[in-house]
């Protein structure tokens, strides 16, 4: 048997293979409260080893698109507990992805218009969020000029993640995962670059690293390690986010750093297939002998290379992104040699209901 189609042991989650469905925004709640077509979704593609849920802003601040489900009202709480219903009732196992933007946000999307906030006041150019364009029109807008968080700031960012993470498992995820990658709040800290602080979060590696790890030891003081992964991109070159002094060297400092704790997995998001970013040669086996834990990797994997990574040994699990999209059965599909449907890119983001959401069938195999 593929090891693809194995069971896994994630710190005591069974999961029923090794198939991780990759969080992706779609942009489908008009209130930012997940409804019957998210439930039905993300059931639909239960028979994954694991589904992680597109990124759930972990409050108002941390919002940079519209249309995204939170997890920071007791109503989107409430209506999350419904998908994990739906999801449970298939078998899954599924994780909610917590998503501070920083930087990559709108005046329009702030609480009071507001600045959105970063680890100092370097805005984002050459990219777009999705916000109001105007009162009632929305599109694609630069991101506006952020403020630097202060640094009690910093520390209450850290608690609204951890008020995200126990909603996540009152509202019955399996477990959360940290969104630290894609040049979003996390990665504006990593940078050496975007972080010019003089607190104890700027400056040397271990101050730059601080605020992520704070707020996974909060998160696992609060719901345990073992149900906390942690999404980390490496060389990521997403929404300006631009090569810094020190750069391997940091990823190293963090990987070596999550390994001295107990926790769910590692989440590896590589960009060479929607970016010019590289990540330098051998620097995956030099991640996997830093970090032991569960290993999961996404970026560009189809069945046959997803089989050769895991025969490695370097990685323990693989996410499928796109594929997903229109390939609700994609478990099947693989194990089975079946066809692979084409998704309509279209349709991939926008509150238009049903269409390229939930309309995609399961294969129908003739005999």
């Amino acid at each position: 048997m593929s090891k693809l189609f194995t069971p896994h042991d994630l710190s005591g989650i069974s999961l029923a293979n090794r198939v991780v469905m990759a969080p992706m925004t779609r942009t489908r709640t008009l209130d930012n409260v997940p409804d019957e077509l998210t439930g039905l979704y993300y059931a639909q593609r239960a028979s994954a080893g694991l589904i992680v849920t597109e990124g759930l802003p972990i409050s108002d601040e941390g919002r940079g698109y519209l249309y995204t489900p939170g997890l920071y009202t007791d109503e989107q709480t409430q209506a999350w507990r419904k998908v994990t219903d739906a999801v449970h009732a298939k078998g899954g196992k599924i994780f909610a992805q917590l998503w501070h933007v920083g930087r990559m946000s709108h005046t329009s999307l702030q609480p009071g218009n507001a600045a959105p906030v970063s680890s100092g006041e370097v805005p984002a150019t050459n990219t777009t969020v999705f916000a109001w364009l105007e009162p009632g029109k929305a599109g694609p807008v630069a991101p506006s000029v952020p403020r630097a968080l202060s640094t009690e700031e910093v520390r209450r960012v850290t608690r609204d993640f951890v008020a995200s993470a126990l909603r996540a498992i009152e509202a019955g995820f399996d477990g959360i995962e940290i969104m630290a990658a894609n040049a979003f709040l996390f990665d504006q800290f990593l940078s050496s670059e975007l972080n010019t602080r003089t607190d104890e979060y700027g400056g040397s590696i271990a101050n730059r690293q601080r605020f992520l790890l704070e707020t996974v030891d909060a998160i696992a003081d609060a719901i345990g390690g073992a149900r906390v992964g942690v999404r980390v991109s490496p060389f990521g070159r997403l929404y300006d986010l631009q090569a810094y002094a020190g750069e391997e060297e940091t990823w190293m400092s963090v990987a070596a750093a999550l390994n001295d704790r107990e926790l769910a997995y590692v989440h590896l998001n590589y960009q060479p297939t929607i970016t010019a970013a590289e990540v330098p040669a051998g620097f995956g086996a030099r991640f996997r002998q830093a970090y032991k834990g569960t290993l999961m990797a996404a970026g560009g994997f189809d069945h046959e290379l997803a089989q050769a990574e895991l025969e490695k040994g370097d990685l323990d699990l693989i996410a499928f992104g796109t594929s997903y999209i229109a390939n609700p059965d994609l478990v099947e599909r693989m194990q089975n040699g079946w066809p692979l449907a084409e998704s309509d890119r279209s349709t991939f983001y926008g509150v238009i209901g049903a269409k390229g959401y939930t309309d995609y069938p399961a294969y129908q195999h003739r005999s």
